[in-house]
């Protein structure tokens, strides 16, 4: 469920509303007068949605799904090797 918090309450419990988004959400719906206007979202969430918007991102994505898809990948051993 999308948790909604109009924007006279935001202006009175910014400090919590921020702690919450921080701590347990990714996004809390902003609304003046009942109508959405703005979302705050917490920065992984922010951060995760600049990596999807970038083509080169998900271009590597696709990339690494048709290596490991062909067999193309490197054992634990392989990348760190004997650490002991």
């Amino acid at each position: 469920m999308i948790k909604t918090v109009d924007a006279s309450t935001l202006r009175n419990h910014l400090a919590d509303v921020v702690k919450e988004v921080a701590a347990k959400r990714d996004y809390v719906l902003l609304t003046r007068k009942a109508r959405p206007t703005a979302v705050l979202v917490n920065l992984d969430f922010f951060e995760d949605l600049l990596a999807l918007s970038s083509k080169g991102y998900l271009r590597s994505i696709r990339e690494a799904r048709k290596d490991f898809k062909a067999g193309r990948t490197f054992s634990h051993h392989d990348v760190f090797g004997n650490l002991g």
